[in-house]
């Protein structure tokens, strides 16, 4: 099974990886088509940015710098020295629930393997590729060469991609847990996979609801679980337990995986 997941707002520049990956770092596999949308941001000035991303203006001078600053090349790819991987830079709800700075290399290489990380910027990453900071959510309305915004822009590409993936490692199963703004770019006419979309849900004056702030944390759990007990089939799932969750048949159907946490769990 294949993993997805949407990145982080916030970012994590200065912590150190915490253990030796060298032999497994790599290139953002869209890395060229990550070139002509920073060509592209580097034209903005921050009250451009400002407008488009619907940022504040520290926010805006920030992100015109961190474009500014953005290089890649066949000569100069990303380094340790200027870059981090997806995985540990990626900070927030999401990725504390992933929690990479606490795994082992086994575990590490596993997520490496089973994650893909949908970006508006790089189109899809592995935990390891080693990227620049950005911001450019999925969403956002930026006119480019191929259209009007990034769905337009990454077309069949991030498809083909998680296609390839999943028939290296004969994957038939892609557990969707990226958010509907990112998961709008994978093409699932074109998608060689079953999808399931697991459903996090809280207890709450004694109703069952997705309260954002949980469920994003979970879906970083359930690739943790997935990691640390190196689950090879998604019906392994169902005994996903982290944080007080816990799988309900009843709310759940073939497409749509519900996981439950009680009030007292909380």
């Amino acid at each position: 099974m294949y993993f997805l997941l949407s990145p982080a707002k916030s970012l994590n520049e200065k912590d150190a990886v915490p253990v030796n990956l060298d032999k497994y770092y790599s290139q953002p596999e869209l890395i060229k088509h990550a070139q002509a949308l920073m060509k592209n941001l580097k034209s903005k000035e921050p009250i451009d940015l400002q407008e488009l991303m619907g940022i504040s203006d520290d926010l805006a001078q920030l992100n015109a710098k961190r474009n500014q600053e953005w290089r890649w090349s066949n000569d100069k790819p990303f380094t340790l020295d200027n870059a981090k991987p997806a995985g540990y830079l990626f900070d927030g709800d999401v990725y504390t629930g992933l929690d990479m700075y606490h795994m082992d290399k086994d575990t590490a290489i596993y997520v490496n393997k089973h994650l893909g990380i949908l970006s508006g910027l790089y189109g899809v990453l592995k935990p390891l590729d080693l990227i620049q900071p950005y911001r450019l959510e999925m969403g956002t309305k930026l006119k480019n060469e191929r259209g009007d915004n990034l769905y337009e822009f990454w077309g069949e590409k991030v498809t083909a991609i998680i296609n390839a993936r999943m028939a290296d490692s004969d994957d038939k199963i892609l557990i969707n847990l990226a958010s509907n703004e990112y998961f709008k770019v994978v093409k699932k006419k074109a998608l060689n996979a079953e999808v399931i979309t697991p459903r996090f849900e809280d207890e709450k004056n004694g109703q069952y609801k997705v309260i954002s702030f949980y469920a994003k944390k979970a879906r970083g759990l359930m690739v943790k679980y997935a990691a640390d007990n190196k689950l090879t089939n998604a019906e392994q799932l169902k005994q996903f337990d982290l944080a007080g969750y816990y799988y309900c048949e009843a709310a759940s159907d073939d497409k749509t995986w519900t996981f439950r946490r009680d009030a007292a769990s909380q």
